[in-house]
């Protein structure tokens, strides 16, 4: 019976006596009039399926085919008697119970044999239809109880392995300094456990459509070979690995009876087997790293809340690669530069660009309370044309469009659009560098720190922003110069209100002179009081200050010695 409630209870009488043997299946036969009266409806709601056999050795290969639900056994047996014959059977039967049938009306054996593993004894000369199926009712249902704490128990123990691991992973992210280094600890971790016989990270290759293999531990790297991401073979074992990838949920394969070995990678070759296996997204903030693979002995490892845990874990896992990732970036020379085109918004102002001197340049992009801020310059488009194409843009407004000589003029404007995307790609290290509308479209650039796969990034890009189509993409030097490491340690100091506050200021035209926004101006844009913008702003100004003239100050003042 495999707990459908449709399903047949298999039934084992092991019996040399053809009598009374014949007396238990009569008893059987018409069960379910019987499983009304003795309410036993639930556990044997399929029938019963009655097997015979005569010998212990008979019954015992009967056991090991492991379709028995319950066992009725005589004590004495040809082979076997007494106490032994019940001992040899429950050596057998783990989470099978075991009905004890004597022929002898001796409470004491009775009582000796359940203490030594029956779940119940029956008198032959006293046993009835009702009797019979009540008995074992209630031993399957015992049966039931125990099965469940032990697996509750397992399930605890397995959790609890998991949470070490867990911390174990935790630590290695925060001891690893480059990505290759943090997922073979990952692997390293997973295969050391009692609970898996090996692990294997693959990162998803998106231009061949594969995973390919990264790392392992506890089986060559060389025995595995990329996984083909594919919908079409449903039955194939390694099916897990690509829905992982395309559903971006945990996985879970289990082989069934027996155990099943690495295959196709490699079959010639001695590989570990294993029952069961989960993939596991490594993920952060919707865009993929790669998938985690670890294989277990057991078959029953992967409960919901160990794959809600492994799941955890992989987002765990994709933060820490997205840190060291970002972390390079700030002293890498490189940067991945992508330009898309956008179609489909800003249409009215589009429409302006048809002549060949008329453009539209975006320069940069804040966050504020009521939205995106964009500073940039208009050339060869007149004035009033601007101003009305913006009004009729939806969720765009313009803020402020200052004249700058011969036909440029500089604007201010706040859009919510493209609010979510700034800090979706921002996530990930990225940055808006520019934007330009000309010859009637609409392109953007967005640069990335450097890494092994581009094809995720565009995918961030394209989710954000579902009219977009990739124009370019190319791997650029950064400028040498002191800006950028300059930059990246005042951004490193300041809160985000502060940088918010300095750099509004900076586009708004605060610091020219004369001014072309006061304080006040600037905070209205900001949608905070005047005081509290002159506070984030002095502190912002300071803390710059400290970063450029800190460690230099003291070597500049008279008399000062090195």
């Amino acid at each position: 019976m495999t707990g459908d409630a449709e399903e047949t209870l298999d039934v084992l009488l092991i019996e040399d006596n053809p009598g009374d043997a014949r007396l238990i299946e009569e008893m059987l036969r018409d069960v379910e009039t019987l499983l009304q009266r003795v309410e036993a409806a639930d556990s044997i709601a399929g029938g019963v399926t009655l097997s015979h056999e005569q010998t212990l050795t008979a019954g015992l290969d009967r056991v090991r085919e492991g379709t028995v639900d319950v066992v009725l056994l005589d004590l004495d047996l040809p082979e076997s008697t007494g106490l032994e014959t019940l001992a040899t059977v429950t050596d057998e039967t783990a989470f099978v119970p075991v009905i004890v049938l004597t022929g002898l009306d001796d409470e004491e054996i009775g009582l000796t044999a359940v203490r030594h593993g029956a779940q119940d004894y029956l008198v032959k000369r006293e046993v009835t239809s009702d009797l019979l199926v009540r008995s074992i009712h209630y031993a399957t249902e015992r049966n039931r109880q125990v099965r469940e704490r032990a697996r509750r128990r397992e399930q605890l123990d397995t959790l609890n392995r998991l949470n070490r691991i867990g911390q174990d992973v935790t630590h290695a992210v925060i001891t690893t300094s480059t990505r290759d280094d943090l997922i073979r600890a990952v692997c390293e971790q997973f295969a050391n456990s009692e609970l898996f016989r090996f692990a294997w990270v693959g990162g998803v290759d998106h231009a061949q459509d594969r995973v390919a293999p990264l790392a392992a531990d506890g089986i060559d790297l060389n025995d595995l070979t990329p996984v083909q991401i594919t919908a079409d073979d449903e039955t194939s074992p390694l099916k897990s690995i690509s829905t992982a990838v395309q559903t971006q949920a945990v996985q879970v394969a289990v082989s069934g009876n027996g155990t099943t070995k690495v295959e196709p990678w490699h079959p010639e070759r001695e590989t570990p087997a294993y029952r069961s296996s989960a993939s596991v997204p490594i993920i952060h903030e919707g865009l993929l790293y790669g998938v985690l693979n670890v294989y277990a002995a057991s078959d029953s490892v992967f409960s919901t809340s160990a794959v809600e845990t492994l799941s955890r874990l992989g987002e765990v896992i994709g933060h820490a690669i997205t840190a060291i990732e970002r972390k390079e970036a700030l002293v890498s020379d490189m940067a991945l530069e992508f330009k898309f085109e956008l179609v489909g918004v800003l249409e009215e102002v589009i429409t302006l660009t048809n002549e060949s001197e008329a453009r539209v340049d975006v320069d940069h992009f804040t966050k504020s309370s009521d939205g995106l801020l964009s500073f940039g310059e208009i050339y060869g488009i007149a004035r009033e044309e601007f101003q009305a194409a913006i009004e009729q843009t939806p969720l765009v407004d313009l803020l402020h469009l200052n004249h700058s000589g011969n036909d440029v003029y500089n604007f201010e404007l706040v859009t919510t659009l493209g609010d979510d995307f700034l800090a979706a790609i921002a996530t990930h290290g990225g940055r808006i560098t520019g934007a330009t509308i000309a010859n009637t479209t609409f392109q953007f650039v967005v640069e990335f720190p450097t890494g092994p796969d581009k094809r995720p990034l565009i995918e961030l890009v394209e989710e954000h922003c579902p009219n977009v189509q990739p124009v370019a993409q190319r791997t650029v030097e950064r400028s040498v110069t002191t800006g950028s490491s300059i930059r990246s340690a005042v951004e490193g100091e300041l809160t985000e209100k502060q940088y918010t506050a300095l750099k509004t200021a900076y586009l708004a035209g605060m610091f020219e002179w004369p001014r072309e926004n006061t304080g006040e101006e600037v905070a209205t844009q900001l949608g905070v009081s005047a005081p509290t913008f002159n506070e984030h702003l002095r502190i912002a100004q300071r803390k710059c200050f400290d970063v450029v003239f800190d460690d230099t100050a003291k070597e500049t003042l008279p008399g000062h010695s090195p």
